[in-house]
């Protein structure tokens, strides 16, 4: 009986090794991964600095403001959520904590009478708002780990087409801002429409540049309008590589925890199959004993 148990115990500590090989795998391949993330974060932002300087320059030039992804909408009606989750699991909390975000936020703009659109990107943010029976207008895949500027282009377009119909009055964004490998948290921000104070005035230490010697053509007003989309979709790039690198240090917390959980249930079950293994041996030893004990005293009777 003893012996089984053992054996049983073997197997699953073998079992256990297999698992932690993997996760350990994956806890690797995340770290990895997170630096080549943080430098494409890096690598984009100039790009939408850049953009946020020409349009700063085109308002000291004259170009109205009057824009309508700058003006705020009179009346609220219908507000759309972009909730940027993972692709796969095996990440902790972070899908779960961006869902219940998303979750309160849209439970408190019906609170005040407003409908909703959601755009998901994500394979777990998909499968998980058709299980609670949400509405999803538009949904995304296939790039959480490492989206493209294509990406961020087509998820800014498919929002922003319905918000210049006049569909959605307000655009939220929920995503994971990342701050460092060890920290991360579910931010929630207005993406449409932008504010027009925060692109105009938001200038740098070195933004002293003045534009009375520069001519436009076309109209101030008219290259703004081309370039406030570009911005958008940069924007958006931008959220999904911050939330890609978010992914990858959430998943290589949560690998880590799980190699060290099974570092220590290995060091348990050892410790259960070294104590079977002697009550086997100390059983045998006493079988011994007994069948030789057994044997002496019959010999004792045979010579009397």
């Amino acid at each position: 009986m003893a012996g089984g148990v053992e054996r049983a115990l073997r197997r699953r500590i073998k079992s256990v090794q297999s698992t932690k090989k993997i996760t350990r795998a994956m806890e690797l391949i995340a770290a990895s991964r997170i630096l080549r993330a943080q430098q494409r974060v890096a690598a984009a932002r100039p790009y939408v600095d850049q953009l946020t300087a020409v349009i700063r320059n085109l308002s000291k030039a004259g170009a109205g403001l009057n824009q309508p992804l700058l003006v705020p909408r009179h009346e609220v009606r219908t507000v759309a959520f972009v909730v940027v989750t993972a692709d796969r699991g095996l990440c902790g909390g972070y899908n779960a904590n961006v869902e219940r975000t998303a979750e309160r936020a849209i439970a408190r703009e019906r609170a005040k009478g407003r409908s909703y659109q959601l755009f998901v990107t994500g394979k777990k943010g998909q499968t998980f708002f058709r299980y609670r029976g949400y509405e999803i207008e538009a949904s995304f895949t296939g790039f959480s780990e490492q989206p493209s500027y294509e990406d961020g282009r087509v998820v800014a377009r498919a929002v922003l087409e319905r918000f210049d119909a006049g569909d959605i009055d307000e655009v939220q964004l929920i995503y994971t801002q990342f701050l460092s490998v060890g920290s991360q948290r579910v931010i929630e921000r207005r993406f449409a429409p932008m504010d027009s104070a925060a692109i105009t005035e938001a200038g740098g230490a070195d933004d002293t540049a003045t534009v009375a010697g520069y001519e436009f053509e076309p109209t101030p007003e008219a290259i703004l309008a081309q370039l406030l989309p570009r911005y958008v979709e940069g924007r958006m790039f931008a959220v999904l590589l911050d939330a890609a690198a978010s992914e990858h240090a959430a998943r290589q917390r949560a690998m880590k925890s799980a190699t060290d959980n099974a570092n220590e249930l290995i060091k348990n079950l050892e410790r259960i199959a070294n104590r079977a293994r002697q009550d086997s041996i100390t059983t045998e030893i006493m079988e011994i004993v007994g069948g030789a004990e057994g044997l002496a005293q019959a010999s004792a009777r045979e010579a009397s």
